[in-house]
């Protein structure tokens, strides 16, 4: 795996609301698995799923031992966790080199809307850059604009050259 074991952080100034909130993004660790589950399991509530802290403690404690997965937290001023989002890597054979999915972003829902999403998203690109990686993917929900907003701003686009299947399994 690609420096796993290294702690990243980023610390930004995002304009919130109408004052200012100092973003802290680092990676995550075996350290913060009660933090990373509790994100994951209200980002899954999110998508409509149950709950289900259990299976999302042990879903992410699998993640984070196996370091299959990169996993950002993001922290506020008063240092509580506000949001996350979960890499996986993936490989371009058209390209030769690997990409990064970025597959789970959550932004709690009192935090939203002050910068949290662009700070761990930003966090995510420059991740990439230092891994070599020839870029980031994501998918998201057709009518999710608030999400689509922040990846254009991002300079983001969106694929218009292939269309993208999937089946289950």
């Amino acid at each position: 795996m690609l420096g796993l074991g290294i702690l990243l952080s980023l610390k930004l100034a995002i304009p919130a609301r109408m004052s200012t909130t100092s973003i802290l993004v680092r990676r995550a660790a075996i350290s913060d698995l009660d933090t990373v589950s509790s994100l994951f399991d209200a980002y899954r509530v999110f998508y409509e799923q149950e709950s289900d802290p259990i299976a999302a403690r042990q879903f992410m404690q699998t993640r984070l031992e196996k370091e299959d997965s990169t996993i950002f937290l993001a922290f506020n001023d008063a240092d509580q966790s506000c949001g996350f989002t979960q890499l996986y890597p993936l490989f371009s054979s058209v390209r030769m080199r690997s990409i990064w999915l970025l597959n789970d972003l959550f932004v709690a829902k009192e935090a939203r809307r002050m910068g949290v999403a662009r700070a761990l998203m930003l966090r995510a690109q420059d991740f990439a850059r230092e891994t070599g990686a020839a870029g980031l993917e994501l998918a998201t929900a057709k009518d999710n604009d608030a999400a689509k907003s922040v990846y254009h701003d991002l300079g983001w686009n969106l694929d218009s050259e292939f269309d993208h299947y999937s089946i289950t399994v």
